[in-house]
């Protein structure tokens, strides 16, 4: 199909469900080289700043404001390179410091569509690095008779029906910003708060930069609505003064204008899982739980004397299946636990592409 000249600049990309989060991808050769322009693009493509991000393809949420970058690898042993790019609907800012499990699941579909890497017969599997924070994973999706498939029976919550499954086998995930796992090297903390007092907090990074904190220390049962959370401006103030008093305590200095640490308040299961959660990214309530989040909330799961305890239902055995409760359902993750050390974790998703075509960027 061919289409008239206009004065509009024309970028292959392929719009992409990774998880519960959607956004753009590209071939990083389809961008600018350069770091300002190449954001600028991005801000164009998404639409922002603006709250309903009419003007590109933003979803008007965090979730779906969110962009990934891709090319084949030159490390050694590494198949595909990922960038993943946080916008926002309301402002003009890229991160590229965090990561995301969720967009992550659709980065090896993403190369097979755009011939990046060549489609096994069966399964194919790649090892990928996340750039932000250069973390590795081996992603495997099925590939029967040379062909992508996407439709399946694998379901997960916040995603409607059932498609093929990602999995996602996270081979280093602890410190992925943080200098360490538990950045204080301290299971708990009890963090003083200007203006709230003293709260007891888990400060943990096992793939997301996050503060665990007890429903019933900031004020709330844990089983609220993410609607009635979010409208609850007297927690979203507690919670970002606490999240600015870890910021330093977890070697991030003044996360003000960062989107991490997360935050996430949990209470015990109500529906058979491990762990009720409520999380925060950072100030939006989210709807269910990011991949690294969950991951993140399942090692606290099984450490010692974390804000967990006495209120996680956890498995016995080496290799553990933590159900992790969210507002939408459940996020189930494998742990493979040596003493206090977590060897492995894994997961599935499900991603599949939306739109194959040009987003038109004003030059």
């Amino acid at each position: 199909m061919e289409y008239a000249q206009s004065d509009l600049r024309a970028v292959p990309c392929m719009l992409m469900r990774g998880g519960t989060s959607r956004g753009p991808f590209f071939v990083e050769t389809d961008l600018p080289g350069d770091t300002a322009a190449r954001d600028r693009l991005l801000l164009a493509a998404l639409g922002s700043p603006d709250p309903r991000q009419i003007d590109g393809l933003g979803g008007a949420h965090p979730l779906t404001s969110k962009a990934g970058i891709v090319r084949r690898s030159t490390t050694l042993g590494v198949d595909l390179d990922f960038l993943f790019a946080q916008l926002q609907p309301h402002n003009d800012t890229v991160d590229v410091t965090p990561n995301c499990g969720n967009m992550l699941a659709a980065v090896l579909p993403f190369a097979l569509e755009r011939g990046l890497l060549p489609i096994g017969q069966g399964t194919t599997t790649a090892r990928i690095l996340t750039l932000n924070t250069g973390m590795q994973c081996d992603v495997t999706v099925p590939t029967p008779g040379g062909r992508l498939q996407y439709r399946g029976a694998t379901r997960i919550d916040g995603v409607p029906g059932t498609a093929a499954p990602v999995s996602i086998a996270f081979l280093d995930t602890a410190g992925s910003v943080c200098p360490s796992l538990l950045p204080t090297g301290r299971t708990l903390d009890r963090v003083d708060v200007p203006g709230f007092g003293a709260i007891d907090a888990t400060l943990i990074d096992n793939g997301m930069p996050m503060v665990l904190v007890r429903a019933a220390d900031v004020g709330i049962d844990g089983s609220e609505t993410v609607a009635a959370l979010n409208a609850h401006t007297a927690l979203k103030d507690k919670l970002e003064a606490l999240r600015l008093a870890c910021g330093p305590l977890m070697g991030l200095g003044d996360v003000r204008s960062r989107n991490y640490p997360k935050m996430c308040v949990v209470s015990a299961p109500r529906d058979g899982g491990a762990l009720a959660t409520r999380c925060f990214i950072p100030h939006v309530c989210h709807e269910s739980i990011g991949v690294l989040a969950a991951v993140t909330v399942a090692t606290a799961c099984v450490l010692e004397s974390s804000i967990t305890q006495g209120i996680a239902v956890v498995p016995p055995g080496r290799t553990k299946s933590v159900s992790v409760e969210h507002p939408t359902g459940e996020f189930s993750v494998e742990l493979e636990v040596d003493e206090q050390q977590i060897t492995r974790a894994a997961l599935l998703r499900t991603a599949r592409p939306i739109m194959r075509g040009e987003v038109l960027i004003p030059e």
